[in-house]
């Protein structure tokens, strides 16, 4: 594509979602929407330097190549990070005071798919009504501007380094104590960025001893896509933490803007607990500060921010919503029960990498073990896990629900799908938004038995049984 060709066909590409970029390779995704894409993020921006990243997948260095065409042929400088996790596209962006940035990867979705991730300056999401809703209308017209330059692109190699001494930046090392950590890239992306923190950690003296599993990156991923929320390829990790007597399980998923925790004993520990041992961290060096959570799973949540003496701030499920209400409330920390953290000293944006070191350090000035820690709030506070119903009519299905339940609630909260409260359970019902799945969650004040009865009985009006 040269740069006499600035007008292309029209042409309608089904990968655009709610604030990315997701589909299936050959139908939804292909060189040709990704140089669009590049193409329209040049213009759109008026941007003058780029910073690019991709995923471990077979065909995210061709998407790439073809994106960064578009980028350099739009006017954009491009800065190539290669082989990189989302979460150092966000970093060298902000960092570098790039005007944008975009990572190629499909992160768990399955193996035909592939997708991006676009962010503007400060590593900030594009918002979905305006800015991501106005690329994806220039992507499909094919109308492009003639710019007055071709873009150089440059390989950004040393950007890691920079990122790794920021992620180290976060813990203190001289309160760590030694600790043995199993860590499961899932043959994704994590595992060079991972090497470059554990050097980091080494050079500061850090008595951490790690233990690496599917650490290479393999496109054929033969363990499977990297999802470890998925409860199939949990026992992988857990079983490896239990070899190696480990004190903790760290994995995390093929992007690894997510990460997974596992204790001793070889259990998952569900994220919306790992919301609430994060706030824990923050909030005791740093007392009164904001945190943001999602409203699916929040009591436990909730409770450990007030006894800390911070302020919670609720925002919709989502990392452009959850960063939003961040930047507007100068959060120290944002979680989300699918195991999305973000920090705003990490220009607040999410990581991976930041939440196991985090936890260490915590274990470490406590003296415990993350089973001991947690296991007060899990009782405290029991919850469902995420629950899917694939339904032929959603909005009936929802209606029977609320016709049971509607009139005994105490509160009602609209920020995301619906959450109704109870003096002593609540849940949450969202629809998807790509597909006819309503997700549920049910939480308890102490009462296991009361989320199980509860999740039955909502899980049948769901379903018309």
């Amino acid at each position: 594509m040269s740069l006499a060709t600035h007008r292309m066909p029209e042409r309608p590409i089904d990968s655009f979602k709610a604030y990315d970029v997701r589909g299936r390779l050959g139908i939804d995704l292909d060189e040709d929407v990704a140089y669009r894409i590049g193409r329209a993020f040049a213009q759109l921006r008026g941007a003058r330097e780029v910073i690019v990243g991709r995923d471990s997948r077979e065909s995210s260095p061709a998407l790439s190549a073809a994106l960064i065409r578009g980028l350099a042929e739009g006017g954009a400088n491009v800065r190539d990070l290669g082989l990189a996790g989302t979460e150092e596209m966000y970093f060298a962006t902000a960092h570098f005071a790039a005007d944008g940035g975009i990572e190629v990867t499909a992160s768990h979705n399955p193996i035909d798919y592939n997708g991006m991730k676009l962010v503007g300056q400060g590593a900030a999401p594009l918002d979905p009504e305006t800015e991501f809703a106005d690329l994806a209308a220039l992507a499909r017209s094919g109308q492009f501007d003639r710019p007055d330059r071709i873009g150089q692109v440059t390989t950004f190699f040393e950007a890691r380094s920079a990122y790794a001494r920021a992620v180290v930046d976060f813990i203190d090392i001289a309160a760590l104590r030694p600790m043995k950590i199993l860590v499961n890239a899932g043959n994704g992306t994590a595992g060079p960025t991972f090497d470059a923190i554990a050097g980091e950690l080494q050079r500061r003296g850090a008595p951490l001893e790690f233990i690496r599993i599917n650490h290479d990156p393999d496109s054929s991923f033969p363990n499977g896509i990297p999802n470890p929320l998925l409860p199939e390829n949990q026992p992988m990790t857990a079983e490896a933490v239990l070899a190696h007597g480990a004190d903790l399980g760290v994995a995390w998923d093929g992007d690894f803007d997510r990460c997974f925790f596992f204790d001793a004993e070889g259990r998952f520990i569900p994220g919306e607990y790992v919301v609430g041992l994060l706030a824990t961290a923050f909030l005791e060096k740093h007392p009164g500060e904001k945190i943001v959570h999602d409203p699916r799973v929040v009591l436990n949540t909730r409770a450990i921010i007030g006894e800390a003496g911070g302020v919670a701030v609720q925002a919709r499920t989502g990392h452009a919503f959850v960063k939003r209400a961040m930047r507007q409330n100068g959060a120290i920390y944002g979680g989300e029960m699918s195991a999305h953290h973000y920090f705003r000293d990490f220009h607040f944006a999410d990581s991976g990498m930041v939440p196991w070191l985090l936890v260490a350090e915590l274990l470490s000035r406590k003296g415990v073990s993350l089973s001991q820690l947690l296991s007060q709030a899990i009782a405290a506070y029991p919850s469902s896990g995420e629950m899917n119903f694939r339904l032929q009519d959603p909005d009936a299905a929802i209606a029977r629900v609320l016709e049971r339940f509607a009139d005994q609630a105490v509160s009602r909260d609209d920020t995301d799908g619906i959450s109704l409260e109870f003096t002593d359970w609540r849940f949450n019902l969202r629809r998807s938004n790509t597909e006819p799945v309503v997700r549920l969650n049910v939480e308890s004040a102490g009462n296991e038995q009361l989320v199980r009865d509860r999740a039955a009985e909502i899980g049948a009006l769901l379903t018309g049984e």
